[in-house]
């Protein structure tokens, strides 16, 4: 009896940490979706050339920044290349 009833909690246990991570990884993913359209449209409507500075451009730095820390990471990368920082 105890086997049984150890077998159906730690089957609750493993589905209730799958569905917190399926959670937390579609945020992620959303966020990370939404980082790459921002560079885009940066980099599209050329808004950094607006104030003087050169486009962010798409090298593997800066789309890896953008998928992993999605809208900070865009904001990050205007920052830096705001004060002359290049990634």
């Amino acid at each position: 009896m105890t086997d049984i009833l150890l077998a159906i909690v730690l089957i609750i246990a493993v589905i209730a940490i799958a569905w917190y991570l399926v959670k937390k990884l579609a945020v992620l993913a959303i966020n990370a979706v939404l980082g790459l359209i921002c560079l885009f449209i940066v980099n599209f409507f050329h808004i950094m050339q607006w104030i003087g500075k050169p486009d962010l451009g798409y090298t593997l730095a800066t789309v890896i920044i953008c998928a992993v820390g999605g809208l900070p990471g865009v904001l990050i990368l205007i920052l830096l290349n705001m004060f002359g920082i290049t990634v």
